[in-house]
């Protein structure tokens, strides 16, 4: 191949939407592939943008069209069943692509030499098993989404659905290499449990470098903080559980102590409403905010993949407190990056030695920081997007010149 490859760009979120887990991860995978091949972007997701998005989308990919994803037509309950019984259901997510938008893909693909899929639902919403000559980002790996739930659903039912959507999944991912040619995970632990057979690229989650390095001003009396959109299922559960189960004992030991919240949803009607919560809203750029924090928390006990929010505390060189689910596939340890804990007791008593210590959290948040610069920046992790790119090329026949820039 003596020219750029030519990448077709799936993705399930608008690279410039507002900040989010999965619109940063979206935004650096499509620059890393700017860098070594000729990008065309389509966007396949349930929501539209405001006209600043989509701008912004434009002037800096080259954007084909859009995808609208929507539920399933037909019998809800037929449908389950059926991706229960067929591992080989194409809609194994409830969503399919918005009819009559199925021609704009034709044509893309036959010029394309690699097709990127931004997570397993962007495949899954079309009605096709069989993706020839493609990269699949599974950022949640559904089994693992399903294990925390089984380890948290309260009742009965819950947990046996729960367990029973975890054996639908593992029976999906085993099949994962008949439909892909290269799979990208965000860990080693989620690479443990997918088929030996499979070619599998470990493309962590990141966050941007910092421009300066950041220089905290804990506020006295003390803040923590949370970040999170609170439409999110996981994010809101999590601060539930830290506002019922922890909140209050952390209030009586650290008088005049604030919970700042932000995120979308948070000023609204998700806002939590006890007493001493601050709920902010979406902020554009939360770092002067995080400064005043002296950790931010991460209650984090269901979901799948790896928390975003985990970076963005070691990035702005904040103390973090999460649980050990909250900071799964990071290879972190308890006291040395992060505090970590499990029951209301160990989370309590972990953010209060944050407050109280502060010197041994500033000696953590730095720790913690170089770490990242070493390994979770989009610089570090870029390279491993081009591998997984170079190795497809290869897998299909379509050796480039030169995939991996000198």
């Amino acid at each position: 191949m003596n020219r750029r490859p030519r990448i077709l760009y799936l993705s399930p979120c608008w690279p410039h939407a507002p900040t989010h887990g999965g619109q940063l991860r979206a935004l650096h995978i499509g620059r890393a592939l700017r860098q070594v091949a000729d990008v065309r972007l389509v966007i396949v997701a349930a929501d539209a943008p405001d006209e600043a998005t989509r701008r912004l989308t434009r002037e800096e990919f080259d954007l084909r069209g859009e995808i609208p994803a929507e539920p399933q037509r037909g019998n809800r309950w037929g449908r389950r069943l059926a991706r229960a019984l067929n591992p080989r259901v194409p809609h194994a997510h409830g969503l399919e692509a918005r009819a009559g938008t199925g021609g704009l893909l034709a044509p893309l693909l036959a010029e394309a030499d690699l097709v990127w899929f931004g997570r397993l639902r962007t495949a899954s919403v079309f009605n096709r098993w069989q993706w020839p000559g493609s990269v699949v980002d599974i950022d949640d790996l559904p089994s693992a989404q399903a294990e925390a739930e089984a380890f948290t659903a309260p009742g009965a039912g819950r947990l046996v659905n729960a367990i029973f959507q975890r054996w639908v999944a593992i029976r999906r991912q085993r099949l994962l290499p008949e439909r892909f040619t290269v799979l990208a995970v965000t860990s080693e632990q989620d690479r443990a449990v997918l088929p030996d057979q499979a070619a599998v690229h470990v493309i962590p989650n990141g966050f941007e470098r910092p421009s300066l390095e950041p220089h905290r001003r804990p506020a006295v009396p003390p803040r923590l903080g949370f970040i999170g959109l609170l439409e999110h299922e996981p994010n809101r559960e999590g601060l539930d559980w830290f506002c019922s189960r922890c909140w209050p004992e952390i209030s009586s030991r650290l008088p005049g102590a604030r919970l700042r919240v932000v995120g979308a949803g948070s000023d609204g009607a998700h806002r939590p409403t006890v007493p001493g919560v601050d709920g902010l809203g979406w902020v554009a750029n939360p770092a002067m905010e995080m400064a005043t924090w002296s950790a931010l928390i991460v209650p984090i006990r269901t979901g799948g993949g790896t928390r975003i929010k985990i970076l963005d505390g070691f990035s702005r060189m904040c103390p973090v407190v999460s649980t050990t689910f909250g900071a799964r596939g990071y290879d972190l340890a308890h006291g040395r990056e992060l505090l970590l804990a499990d029951t209301p007791r160990a989370f309590t008593q972990a953010c209060v030695q944050v407050a109280l210590d502060p010197v041994g959290a500033t000696a953590m948040a730095d720790r913690a920081w170089r770490r990242f610069l070493g390994e979770w920046t989009w610089d570090a992790i870029t390279p491993r997007v081009w591998g997984a790119v170079e190795d497809c090329l290869l897998r299909v026949g379509r050796v480039p010149a030169r995939t991996v820039p000198s």
